[in-house]
């Protein structure tokens, strides 16, 4: 009864703590009840969200795959009609010559890594055979027109022997390019002349100049952006088969490319196959220059792939057009000195293009000589020196970095930018002096303008115009009189002596191949 009787007494006598109670019960109930709502809404704005970005990015992304697909679907612009004679050389054409077996055959010498390597399984050395398929043909014989283009990039005569290795070791093995690194790396392939052995070993052989570079210059070569040599010229056996086979191994082991010699005529008429951009350009390498028919490769013998004959170079070419959508030719020929293309040169490039090459680019004469556009194709005849050594000559000094702007329906644009090259270090010309050398070039090529910004375009029909001024003959000195014949009175000119019987001694002809130039004289630069 107590305890009934105190809580009664308590409930009575507190009855606001009972609706406080409630209150409070009620009140927090509602507060839950707000958080759930705020956490519900939230997490549909954050869905809501969520689900606009989604949207968003696959609308994104249908818009652009059906862009795409209008892309593909949309018709390329159709080729002109070349004729036969404004082509250039197709496809067709190259059926005029047949491969034979030296330049059909898949035998490679040993040792050579110009069939490719595994970081660039798309350079190649192919004789006749396709690393893929060939390029679809259009209706006008030439390759399916594509609008991507590569850009090539050449320079001329390069060696690091004599006076220039010792600039090299004294100023560093970059030192002839660090004013020019900047000019030749940005090209997708950049292309030089080796004119020299690589090697420490060999014989000298019997010649008025000879060169041998050490294999530490190739390090900076081809850090300097050169990715392709040349290596068909005068001066890549001045120390004999051994110093060549070991010039082979250097330029594989630091892979720049090489075409020109091999360790069999096989591999000396190789093309090399680079794509870049989806583009295959095809290089061979050439020289009508050496000091006699040894140099040449034979079927197992290392040396050089000659031009005097036109044969394996013609068949060359046109295995190359089979395989590649664009051709080049690096050749090596001319007359020291000259600047402009000797009758050999013009008719050489032009069977050259005719067979199917693009472009022609070539080097020997140690100064610059002109271009010419024959049949839609560029030639440049001579870049001059590059890296080599310095004489008195100024026109020795000029020297260029042609650049090749090409399509894969063949089309190429030039433009060269004007370098002067003293003591191993070629430097971009001044302007002022930029623009006497446009102006140079453009008188001494055939039909071919370079315009002030460097770019060479198609000019008027005509015969280039040597800067080149020849000696004056020397003067005779006037004829020694006898006196007055006493009979008539009239002087009577001195008659020569007679030769003695004996016979001077005979100095012995140089065993030069045919077209040749004569030795260089004493303090001239070497062909």
């Amino acid at each position: 009864m107590k305890i009934w009787y105190t809580s009664k007494v308590f409930l009575f006598a507190n009855p606001m703590n009972l609706l406080q109670k409630e209150k409070i019960v009620i009140e927090t109930r509602a507060v839950k009840h707000r958080d759930v709502n705020k956490i519900k809404r939230n997490t549909w704005i954050t869905l809501g969200i969520i689900g606009l970005v989604t949207i968003a990015c696959f609308s994104y992304l249908l818009i652009w795959l059906f862009g795409k697909e209008s892309d593909k679907a949309l018709p390329a612009p159709p080729a002109a009609t070349a004729t036969p004679a404004a082509s250039g050389g197709t496809t067709g054409k190259t059926e005029v010559v047949k491969p034979s077996n030296a330049a059909a055959s898949g035998n490679v010498g040993n040792g050579t890594s110009s069939n490719g390597t595994a970081d660039k399984p798309s350079d190649s050395n192919v004789n006749g055979q396709a690393p893929g398929n060939k390029p679809a043909a259009n209706s006008s014989g030439g390759t399916s027109t594509n609008r991507s283009s590569v850009k090539l990039t050449f320079v001329g005569d390069v060696m690091f022997a004599g006076n220039v290795e010792q600039l090299l070791i004294k100023n560093g093995w970059d030192y002839p390019y660090r004013y020019m690194k900047e000019y030749l790396e940005k090209a997708d392939i950049t292309v030089a002349n080796l004119e020299t052995p690589i090697s420490s070993r060999g014989t000298a052989q019997s010649k008025d100049y000879i060169y041998r570079s050490s294999p530490e210059a190739l390090p900076a070569l081809k850090d300097a952006g050169i990715d392709l040599v040349n290596t068909a010229n005068n001066h890549i056996l001045d120390y004999g088969t051994d110093a060549l086979l070991d010039t082979m191994d250097a330029l594989d082991k630091v892979d720049i490319k090489r075409v020109g010699t091999g360790r069999n005529i096989e591999e000396a008429y190789k093309p090399v196959i680079m794509e870049r951009n989806g583009i295959k350009i095809a290089f061979l390498g050439f020289s009508r220059n050496a000091p006699d028919a040894g140099w040449y490769a034979g079927k197992q013998k290392p040396g050089v792939a000659e031009t005097y004959s036109t044969k394996l170079p013609l068949e060359a070419i046109a295995n190359a057009r089979e395989v590649a959508d664009l051709v080049v030719v690096i050749a090596h020929w001319g007359i020291e000195r000259q600047d402009v293309a000797a009758k050999e040169q013009t008719e050489l490039a032009h069977k050259y293009i005719d067979q199917g090459a693009d472009l022609v680019v070539a080097s020997h004469p140690h100064v610059l000589q002109g271009f010419e556009q024959y049949n839609g194709k560029w030639i440049a005849y001579s870049l001059g020196n590059f890296i080599f050594t310095t004489n008195a000559e100024p026109m020795t000094w000029e020297t260029m970095v042609l650049d090749a702007e090409c399509t894969k329906d063949r089309k190429c644009n030039l433009q060269m930018l004007p370098v002067l090259t003293k003591g191993a270090q070629p430097v971009r010309m001044p302007e002022a002096e930029g623009l006497k050398l446009f102006e140079r070039m453009s008188r001494i090529s055939f039909n071919a303008v370079v315009a002030n910004d460097g770019k060479i375009t198609a000019g008027p029909t005509k015969q280039p115009i040597s800067d080149i001024v020849a000696p004056a003959a020397p003067a005779k000195p006037p004829a020694a009189d006898k006196p007055a014949d006493k009979k008539t009175g009239e002087t009577k000119p001195v008659q020569p002596a007679k030769p003695t019987t004996q016979q001077p001694a005979q100095t012995p002809k140089p065993n030069t191949a045919p077209g040749t130039t004569k030795p260089s004289q004493s303090g001239a630069v070497n062909p």
